[in-house]
């Protein structure tokens, strides 16, 4: 349920008494030592008055929220609210089984009223930030922009690593690869020497320069140079100089951590913050692990015993680490459960005992095998290198011996089959001594260009807000999730690329409010709410220095809010781009100044700050003032064809706009295509889209393959009854895909967009009406049943193993009967206002505690993961009064 009280998230929810008070919107009552307003959203009354109606025959309450700080203060909260006059009982436990739960029981507390103010002083501090600096971004920038105490540090970090990537220069050089041969066994050798002075590399280059940095003693090789040494060396002998054996110890790693996790999920299971989260949550509601909020590494002793017992039975007495392991937390801030993240019970269930399956399975997996091999032993490794010398170039092997595996039997950080990378590890070179001659089986000359420094990832950036102390393992995953759902940034092939948007949002702040973006700032503040919770600090005067004092920021928003220029705010400036880059009311567009005037021409969506280049404005700026590039003429009706680049990417368009032709035939690049390599013929192929292939032979309607915002299909078109949409995959091609081919794609099970696999998790049987077969899915939500156009979630406390046919019919029955289809779902859509749609984020955020609860902004509730989005961003748009604008800012 999350909280059942917050601070108002609209003007209706704001009490008639306080209604005309100008704090009112605010929610915080500065001036009464920010006294916070408090109200129970309209999604809430029911349970609270459920509630009620409860206690009214109970003999005593026993409040059960989780155990970290949102949990103490829902706890706090209901407290208020329910004003019980039976004893009190505060139960905490961190995982959901038989034996914790009547522990729990029998050691009951009270409320840790600091560890409440401490999560109270945060609910304030954001809202002060958001309510105050957002609106000054609506101004300067654009309309429904928002700031946030740790989102405006994370978004900043993505730009200084854009920034970095556009100052970055790339270089060039060149040396030898050889491949040489002792006792039938062959090893690589790489030039490092020529001369006795070293050979550049890419670590020897400046980013900014693409040259060898000033002061380094190295030999640069350019291509000529390279092939001349390797004309030098050929046929000459190679001979063993040096060789150097040095034994490695590696010891595991601790058991996971909030972030820990979220960051090797993302690594083997390609698994974004929120999605790890979500699945985390449901294994520990079904008392699969111990409680996913935690920032500690620490084992009880029953989970070390559980762990060590894993390791002798699986693995042998060999392999467990001499004592048992106990790790510490190193961070202060360490707030969160006391334990970390491990398979629940004090029994270890191997992954195959569990009955999960799908991507539950191999999370669950992750856990277990992370927590069982930080009971084992250490590996034992031999580091080898050997220095072979032809004429006076030197080259270097290197060899990896695994001499015993221990931990790496169960678990190997970034590889999903520890068997199979442990044989990736080795790298094994063949028996040899100085003065050995091996035989040059080969020898080339390898190019290298060095390469811009790497976007952040989900994980790279959780690693790094962890790392500079920024904000809370808990909220990373909520955190992620607004910077997306914004338009900050973008997540395109698991990399989180910044947008011009953020580009500009980040200037302002960091040349008005440099310490709210600033790493350093931030994580003082942090240590700061944690010295609050532990007793050591004192919340209000904190408050009042943050908010109110000279340098505070109300008082910095006063003074800086008439030295913003709106028009300089929305400008983006980018070296090397003569071109003006603005935000606008649809997004960055050019600005440029001709001999005819001012010319301004839209940016591509997918087009990013690090990836324009003068080049690309110069076409955009070309293409709106001299029109498009003409490709040639069609073969058949002998107009013109044109490449264009428009606001969803590149297309080809058949004729020029005129009075009777408003609409040409147009038609999009598939994705990768560089519209330089787009040929006559291959335009004239994309302009028969949709190509007819057939009819289907079931229904007698139309089967059709095109090209769609999300890529190629194929669709079985029945009209009035409805379209079946299939995506077309490589090796198929939209251009020649064959109706048998797109009747086989039609007949497999559909994709749910955001599922993992069309891959059935369960197959139940066939529909007694229909006949059509009925499977649970793993979709975005957690596991469902399909029929048709309906589909019905499965309970949270559902087991897959115990789900039968006649429950999945129940289930898909009672989504039928509630308007669960397609039709319905749609016309409800369009009849949402913008009060609905506050009301259904309200509904959805506050259900789905695991995101929300831990929300840095209220903004974040729109990340509610059943959100009708559509909805919510037509409604969105529609609101435009103090009251809509109020809800957005956090």
């Amino acid at each position: 349920m999350g909280h059942v009280r917050d601070l108002p998230s609209s003007a209706e929810e704001i009490p008639e008494a306080v209604k005309g008070e100008k704090w009112a919107q605010l929610g915080v009552n500065v001036e009464a030592d920010f006294e916070p307003l408090y109200v129970i959203p309209k999604d809430k009354k029911k349970i609270v008055k459920e509630l009620k109606d409860a206690l009214k025959d109970a003999t005593e309450l026993i409040l059960a929220t989780d155990e970290d700080r949102e949990g103490e203060s829902i706890s706090w909260h209901l407290l208020q609210i329910l004003k019980p006059k039976v004893p009190i009982k505060r139960m905490v436990f961190h995982e959901i089984t038989r034996e914790a739960i009547r522990d729990a029981l029998t050691h009951c507390r009270d409320i840790d009223n600091r560890v409440v103010q401490a999560q109270e002083t945060r609910r304030i501090l954001d809202r002060l930030v958001g309510y105050t600096l957002s609106p000054l971004l609506w101004k300067k920038i654009a309309w429904g922009l928002s700031a946030g105490r740790v989102q405006s540090v994370a978004v900043r970090l993505l730009v200084r690593r854009e920034r970095e990537r556009r100052a970055f220069r790339q270089g060039s050089y060149w040396d030898l690869k050889a491949t040489l041969e002792k006792s039938k066994i062959s090893f690589d050798a790489k030039l490092v020497t020529v001369g006795n002075v070293k050979v550049a590399n890419g670590s020897d280059f400046d980013e900014n320069t693409g040259q060898i940095t000033a002061g380094r003693r190295v030999l640069l090789l350019n291509e000529e140079q390279a092939r001349a040494l390797l004309a030098r060396i050929q046929n000459k002998p190679w001979t063993v100089g040096n060789i150097e054996e040095r034994p490695v110890t590696r010891k595991p790693s601790p058991p996971f951590t909030t972030s820990t996790l979220q960051q090797e999920a993302n690594r083997k299971l390609r698994l974004g913050a929120r999605e790890t989260m979500r699945i985390a949550q449901s294994l520990y509601e079904r008392g699969f692990i111990t409680y996913m909020r935690t920032d500690s590494v620490h084992l009880s002793e029953q989970a070390i015993t559980a762990a060590r017992s894993c390791v002798q039975e699986l693995y042998g007495s060999e392999y467990l680490s001499p004592q048992p392991r106990k790790y510490t937390t190193k961070s202060k801030g360490a707030q969160e459960a006391h334990e970390a993240i491990r398979p629940a019970g004090s029994t270890f269930r191997t992954p195959q005992q569990t009955g999960l399956d799908g991507i539950d399975f191999r999370l669950y997996d992750l856990i277990w095998k992370r927590t069982v091999a930080s009971q084992m032993a250490d590996s034992r490794q031999t580091h080898v290198t050997v220095l072979t010398q032809v004429e006076d170039a030197g080259f270097r092997s290197s060899g990896k011996r695994i001499d015993f595996p221990g931990f790496l039997r169960a678990y190997v950080e970034g590889s999903d089959d520890p068997n199979a990378a442990l044989e990736d590890q080795e790298v094994i070179l063949p028996a040899l001594k100085v003065g050995d001659k091996p035989n040059c089986k080969d020898v080339e000359a390898v190019g290298h260009e060095t390469q811009p420094p790497a976007r952040y990832t989900e994980a790279s950036l959780v690693k790094m807000l962890e790392s500079e102390g920024v904000g809370r393992p808990s909220t990373y995953a909520s955190i992620i999730g607004t910077i997306v759902d914004r338009g900050y940034a973008k997540l395109i092939a698991n990399a989180l690329i910044p947008t011009f948007t953020a580009f500009a949002v980040t200037t302002l702040l960091e040349t008005h409010f440099p310490d709210l973006v600033d790493t350093g700032f931030t994580s003082r503040m942090e240590q700061t709410l944690d010295e609050i919770a532990t007793g050591e600090a004192k919340w209000l005067p904190y408050l009042q220095k943050f908010y109110t004092g000279e340098t505070g920021l109300a008082t910095q928003v006063k003074e800086q809010e008439s030295q913003i220029d709106a028009k300089v705010a929305r400008t983006v400036v980018l070296e090397n781009i003569t071109a003006k880059v603005c935000i606008g009311k649809y997004g960055a567009y050019l600005e440029s100044e001709n001999e005819e005037g001012q010319v301004k021409a839209s940016i591509p969506q997918d087009l990013t700050p690090a990836d324009l280049d003068p080049e690309k404005v110069e076409f955009l700026l070309k293409q709106k003032t001299e029109g498009p590039e003409k490709l040639g003429l069609h073969p058949d009706t002998g107009e013109p064809i044109y490449v264009l680049i428009g606001n969803y990417g590149p297309y080809v368009q058949l004729g020029d706009v005129s009075e009777t032709n408003k609409k040409p035939k147009r038609s999009s690049l598939p994705k990768g295509t560089d519209k330089d390599s787009v040929t006559v013929d291959m335009a004239v192929s994309l302009l028969t889209l949709p190509r007819l292939l057939g009819t289907h032979p079931d229904t007698g309607a139309k089967v059709q393959a095109n090209l769609g915002m999300y890529g190629p299909y194929v669709v079985h078109d029945q009209g009035k009854v409805g379209k079946d949409y299939r995506s077309i995959k490589v090796p198929d091609d939209v251009l020649t895909i064959t109706l048998d081919r797109a009747l086989e794609l039609l007949s497999q099970p559909k994709a749910v967009r955001g599922s993992k696999s069309t891959t059935p998790l369960k197959e139940l049987g066939a529909h007694p009406e229909s006949g059509e077969l009925i499977n649970v899915y793993d979709g975005r939500y957690g596991p469902y049943v399909k029929h048709g156009d309906i589909n019905a979630s499965l309970a949270k406390d559902e087991s897959l193993e115990n789900f039968t046919l006649q429950k999945a019919l129940d289930l898909l029955a009672a989504k039928e009967a509630a308007g669960g289809g397609k039709s319905s779902k749609s016309k409800k859509s369009t009849k949402t206002t913008a009060a609905k749609s506050e009301t259904a984020e309200k509904k959805t955020t506050t259900a789905k505690k695991t995101t929300a609860a831990k929300s840095e902004t209220a903004a974040k509730k729109t990340t509610a993961a059943k959100s009708e989005t559509a909805a919510k961003k037509t409604t969105a748009k529609k609101a435009t009064t103090a009251t809509a604008s109020k809800k957005k800012t956090e």
